[in-house]
């Protein structure tokens, strides 16, 4: 990894805890000698009109601090990309599976992340396509998952699934999630889907209130592929990508998901495992 030595910041609008932490985080990386970059969100707490889009914020940076809640890191990992950047999260919030941090471990963590002393976690992202008459018509990256669910005034959709081309079943359900072990702690777990450990290689198939209740979460190799066809009238089936950035899709159209070649690297607490972060969001019971 580089030295440290220019940083990009993302932060969530609205926080509470922003307008101090912000300015205050900026004047402590420049006490050391280190650039930032502000986001728009970020910017807006210290009062500058010198901000940049996500996109662009990112570009150039050793290090991405990210300040907010799960819903923030998921927008910045999709401006990451595959560049490599490790990116380390503050939770501002109340839940926050991937924003394990606390504000009172903010400097404590970073001034151990510039000496070099990182644990990664290396989180692989999925990808999606929608092809359209054998043509694709668009491609997203999800960190957490993509899900199909009804339009507003929609019944239960129709979506004929397969996996490697081999026919699973043709769901008849409010929607149908595909997520990434990192993203088997959100939505996917609302709907009764499994919690997969990060470094397993899977992808989890979930159903979200299937007609037939004997339709169960599916667990599949994350080197499958799986294609869904919109069996629904057009614009009754909505795609959503990690609860962000979607669109409507056609009858007859196909969702194709496979693992992605991009990651994020997420800088993890040196003394928090996976399973204290669980203990600790779900409320699993002490020894």
């Amino acid at each position: 990894m580089h030295t440290i030595k220019h940083v990009a910041i993302i932060a969530k609008p609205g926080a509470t805890a922003g307008k101090q932490l912000v300015p205050e985080l900026v004047s402590w990386l420049a006490a050391k000698g280190i650039t930032a970059s502000l986001d728009e969100h970020a910017a807006d707490y210290t009062g500058s009109s010198d901000w940049q889009p996500r996109q662009q914020v990112v570009q150039g940076a050793h290090l991405v601090i990210v300040l907010g809640g799960d819903g923030t890191l998921l927008a910045a990992a999709r401006a990451v990309g595959d560049s490599g950047v490790p990116v380390f999260s503050v939770n501002l919030g109340s839940l926050g599976f991937l924003t394990a941090l606390t504000i009172e471990e903010l400097y404590p963590e970073l001034e151990k992340a510039l000496r070099g002393e990182l644990r990664m976690g290396l989180r692989r992202m999925l990808s999606c396509q929608i092809v359209r008459d054998d043509i694709e018509i668009a491609h997203y990256d999800a960190l957490n998952d993509v899900v199909l669910t009804k339009a507003a005034l929609a019944r239960v959709i129709d979506l004929e699934t397969y996996v490697d081309n081999h026919f699973i079943c043709r769901y008849k359900a409010d929607g149908l999630i595909i997520a990434t072990p990192t993203g088997s702690t959100a939505y996917s777990l609302s709907a009764g889907g499994p919690i997969i450990f990060p470094s397993v290689a899977a992808l989890a198939i979930t159903p979200i209130c299937p007609h037939m209740l004997t339709n169960r979460p599916v667990i599949v190799s994350d080197s499958s592929v799986i294609q869904v066809v919109a069996r629904g009238d057009d614009d009754s089936i909505w795609l959503t990508v990690d609860g962000q950035v979607g669109q409507p899709l056609q009858q007859g159209d196909k969702l194709i998901c496979k693992s992605s070649h991009k990651t994020i690297n997420l800088i993890r607490p040196p003394k928090m495992l996976y399973f204290d972060v669980l203990r600790a969001k779900l409320h699993w019971g002490e020894r």
